[in-house]
Parts: C-alpha cells; structure tokens; sequence
C-alpha cells in the first residue's frame, strides 16, 4: 500500500513473481478499508500517504488484528522509525530499497507469522496472569489485556524464562530484532505499559522486576 503508483506497480510485479496475492491501494483510508475486507498474510503500507497517513493506518490496525505490517518511507529519522515500531509495525525499511531486500523480509516476517508453538507451549502462565500463543492472547484472572503486538511478545518471551534477567540490548535483539533503529529508552517505555496492565501497583511490581545495573526479570 503506498502513493506512488511506479513504486506499487513494481512493488505488485515484484510479490507476484514470488507468487503471492497482492491487492494495492493508493490512500490511507482504501487501505484500511481493503486490509479489512481482504485480512491478508502481511501488509507492506508507506508512511507518507494521503487521507490517512501510514502511522495512522497502523495504529487503527493494530488494535484490530495481529498481521504482520512492514513500513516503507522515505523519511531518514529515528524518531519516525521508533514510532512507527512502537505503533505497532513489524519491520520497517527505509527508502531508496532494493527489491531484494524487500523480500528478504517478506518473506522473514510470513515465516514468523507461520510459526506455530507446540502444544505443551501453547499456554503459558505465571499465577493469575495466563499468555495462549495460538490465540495470542493473554489474560489476568480471567479478563483479556488489551496488549499492543510488541507487548505480547515481551511478555510472551519474559514468562518463557522466568527467573531469569535481560539486559536491554537483549531484549532489543530478542524481540525488535538486531537491526532496529531505535535505543534501549523503546524497552523501558513498554516495561512500563506492561506494568500498568499486568501490576496490581504498577510501582511495586512482583512480576517485572527491575535488576539493578541488569535489566529486567520476570518472576511468576
């Protein structure tokens, strides 16, 4: 989905060659409209688009469905990078691309999405707090949290290997992968959220900890 029609025409061929379905969009709002519609395996949505931009167009989808969102854009700033990740995108690459690297992640991020937990793994819980992976979904005694995908991950990946401590650089790599563009302050901000979400007093918490001159533990 983006605004320019050479580069979505070439964006289409190129995807379709690899053998995949692909229906484009020229604005923010038929993208909504179409990703709604369609429910597609991944998303590949521009920034810099009219009526909705992209940032917007992924934070109206990130409370309705879990599809994978690759960001394209021409802007350079981190601070637009961060953003957009913390919004709720996937992966995100910078414009001028190559078309091979285009795909590279295409198909990275499908091949995430396909991964299928095991069945002794497919709950996960730690007291009155319950993560199901195949449903990705989590609860708290009973009521489902509302988690944007970056905090599922997080607190998927911590109630995995409880007891044990992260430092920020980890958990950047664990789960916004090696080449995000973003600092370690992006980790704390969502430490933060899942306190807020997942405390009984966000202050005190008995779940994340805080390990001084460390990082963070989760303790079930």
């Amino acid at each position: 989905m983006d605004d320019e029609p050479t580069l979505v025409a070439t964006l289409k061929y190129n995807l379709e060659r690899e053998g995949y379905q692909v229906s484009a969009a020229s604005d923010g709002g038929s993208a909504l409209e179409d990703a709604r519609e369609i429910r597609p395996d991944l998303i590949v949505l521009d920034v810099m688009m009219p009526a909705l931009d992209g940032l917007e167009v992924c934070r109206i989808l990130r409370r309705e469905t879990a599809v994978p969102i690759l960001m394209l854009t021409a802007r350079d700033s981190e601070v637009d990078k961060v953003v957009g990740l913390e919004l709720g995108a996937d992966d995100y690459v910078t414009k001028p691309f190559s078309m091979r690297e285009v795909m590279a992640r295409v198909r990275a991020l499908l091949r995430r999405a396909e991964t299928k937990p095991s069945e002794e793994e497919a709950t996960l819980r730690a007291g009155d707090l319950q993560v199901d992976l195949r449903k990705r979904e989590a609860t708290l005694s009973g009521e489902v949290l509302r988690l944007k995908p970056k905090e599922f991950e997080l607190l998927s990946f911590f109630m995995r290997n409880q007891g044990r401590a992260y430092n920020r650089e980890q958990l950047l790599n664990h789960i916004w992968g090696y080449d995000f563009a973003g600092d370690t302050r992006t980790v704390d901000v969502h430490i933060r959220w899942l306190r807020e979400k997942i405390e009984s007093v966000p202050s005190k918490p008995t779940h994340l900890i805080t390990v001084r001159g460390v990082g963070y533990r989760f303790d079930g």
